[in-house]
């Protein structure tokens, strides 16, 4: 059905070669197969190592026509001690440290295992990885290395990237005039690797258009007439800059970049890397980049990698027609591990980089397939998971939160202190020491006794003794005695007295506005105080000394009354004047959320 380019001749006689009827541009190829993608029978891989042997037996997925020579080299590799981290020292070998950030982009090269339910839903099997970071951090070259070790790989830049760029877009076929889809950069990395630098900087709308192709991994367009679900089974090595310049490690990881929650959940692994100031650090960063700088790998340069370009591309290859299973072991320990997770997930202004959720059970799945795949083991072994584990736990950035200040007036904490194992600021040492300083000044400030036979500057007659009375010291201003606790302490039982007086407030409006205990919706501030000691008494089985219990007693009312009067979490209610502190009714702020 094809004409020749040029004029004259069959099909194949010119330069190129028009296919209008199956609505193919001007090719430059004599021969075209058009094909979504070509296997060859009885062998379960392509040349480059692209497939991934679904649907065969664990084992089997191993291409059959393996030289002798490259069965040894991979014998060899696999025999190698301590395999792992040799294989993630020969990743970017131009990058001096981030071993964290190798071993994640070597377990993304590995992938886990493309499983299809009974129902037919496909799994995805492919790994997404961000890395964020300082500037100068070497983000950039992981990508760059990515993109030029596979074969298959596309780089995009998130400033220049739109969302019709990444995913498709429809146009109209300036030959035929019919509308025609054009594939974008994830459909161009099927089965491959799409590295997206500047991640952070893409519009919203274009970061919503790659929430389907980053999960189901299809690209579904409904335009111009054109229905049509499009495969983009590609993994996402993405690089962010946190949005102030640097990384502010007191901000959670969704304050510190431009992303969205979807997208932060859709990424099996988050690496923070940060520039800091650390002498052997710097030194060992200098020396390796001077060592580059002179010779690359080699004599005179950086040490060479364990294995080289080739030897690592083949043995990845290999790897990747691996299907390892699970076992039953392995089952009841991820379960184990994913309940710490969930358990170590906190609330509030203590929250972690981002929610546990399912996908990250299932993120803990593939990077355990990947690292079978690694050791060429048929089985994903316990060992496999817990490093997926650690793995996580590394990607899960804590938000670092300072002590807490209670200040009561004139009371000496001292005591109170000493239990949270936080000295207080100011204290009774802090007081002597500023007594013994204030009695220092009162005698420096004396006026120096008179020579002999001068007269004195306050016109006493000469020889008199001087008059040796101190003088009166200013009176201080009462001090506070401020206490730090932990953050996390004072974050337990401020939830803990919201949950309670929360579901006071909820059995009174069943019950018709009493509660069991007969405070009502809204208990007083000495019952609150109460059941919390009661329930920490409960807690650690025995009461405790007498002076334990009013030390924990004072330290509570701290925190109720800095959640009334500075944090606003609780309110009074009814009238407070004349009435103690402690009789007065508390209840949680009607605009306040748990």
């Amino acid at each position: 059905p094809g004409r020749p380019r040029g004029g004259g001749g069959g099909p194949g006689a010119g330069p190129g070669v028009r296919l209008p009827s199956l609505g193919c541009r001007e090719l430059t190829y004599r021969m075209a197969f058009v094909a979504c993608h070509l296997r060859r029978r009885g062998v379960d891989t392509t040349a480059d190592g692209d497939e991934e042997g679904a649907g065969e037996e664990p084992g089997e997925g191993v291409p059959r026509p393996l030289s002798d020579a490259a069965t040894a080299e991979i014998a060899r590799i696999r025999a190698t001690p301590r395999l792992y981290d040799a294989l993630s020292s020969s990743i970017a070998p131009a990058v001096t440290g981030h071993a964290e950030v190798k071993r994640g982009v070597l377990l993304l090269l590995a992938g886990g295992v493309h499983k299809t339910t009974a129902e037919g839903m496909n799994l995805r099997g492919d790994i997404n990885v961000c890395v964020v970071g300082d500037p100068s951090t070497a983000k950039s070259q992981f990508l760059r290395y990515v993109h030029g070790f596979l074969p298959r790989s596309v780089y995009a830049g998130g400033r220049g990237a739109s969302a019709a760029g990444l995913t498709a877009t429809v146009c109209r076929d300036p030959d035929t005039g019919e509308m025609a889809v054009e594939a974008g950069a994830l459909m161009l990395a099927d089965n491959g690797v799409c590295c997206i630098d500047e991640f952070d900087k893409m519009e919203i709308k274009d970061q919503v258009a790659i929430h389907e192709a980053m999960e189901q991994q299809t690209i579904s367009i409904t335009k111009a007439g054109i229905q049509a679900t499009l495969n983009a089974r590609a993994s996402i090595l993405a690089a962010a800059n946190p949005i102030y310049g640097r990384y502010d490690r007191s901000k959670t990881l969704r304050a510190n970049i431009a992303l969205s929650a979807p997208i932060l959940s859709r990424f099996d692994l988050f690496f923070v890397v940060l520039d800091e100031c650390d002498e052997g650090s710097d030194y060992r960063i200098a020396s390796h980049i001077l060592d580059v700088h002179r010779g690359g790998t080699g004599a005179g340069g950086a040490a060479p990698p364990p294995f080289n370009r080739g030897e690592l591309q083949r043995y990845l290859r290999f790897v990747r027609t691996i299907n390892p299973r699970m076992t039953e072991e392995t089952r009841d320990v991820m379960v184990d591990l994913y309940k710490k997770l969930r358990q170590g997930d906190v609330l509030g202004r203590g929250r972690t980089a981002y929610r546990i959720t399912v996908r990250q059970l299932e993120s803990m799945v593939r990077l355990s397939e990947a690292m079978a795949k690694l050791h060429c083991d048929t089985e994903v072994r316990p060992a496999y998971v817990r490093e997926a584990f650690r793995l996580l736990k590394k990607s899960i950035i804590h938000v670092e939160t300072e002590d807490v200040d209670l200040e009561e007036d004139g009371t000496d904490l001292t005591a109170a202190a000493e239990e949270d194992g936080a000295p207080p600021t100011d204290g009774e040492g802090a007081a002597a020491e500023d007594d013994a300083a204030d009695a220092m000044d009162v005698d420096d400030d004396r006026p120096a006794a008179p020579d002999a036979g001068e007269a004195p500057p306050d016109g006493t007659a000469p020889g008199a003794p001087p008059d040796t009375t101190p003088a009166p010291r200013p009176r201080k201003k009462k001090r506070k005695n401020p206490l730090q606790i932990t953050f996390e302490r004072y974050q337990a039982t401020a939830q803990a007295l919201v949950v309670r007086l929360q579901a006071l407030e909820g059995t009174a409006a069943a019950a018709g506005g009493t509660s069991d205990d007969g405070d009502g919706a809204t208990p007083t501030w000495r019952r609150a105080v109460d059941w919390y000691l009661e329930r920490c008494a409960a807690e650690e089985g025995d009461d405790g000394a007498e002076g334990d219990r009013d030390r924990r007693r004072r330290v509570t009312n701290l925190i109720v009354r800095r959640l009334l009067e500075k944090d606003r979490v609780l309110v009074y209610v009814g009238s407070t004047e004349g009435v103690p502190e402690e009789e007065r009714r508390i209840a949680v702020h009607p605009n306040y959320v748990v």
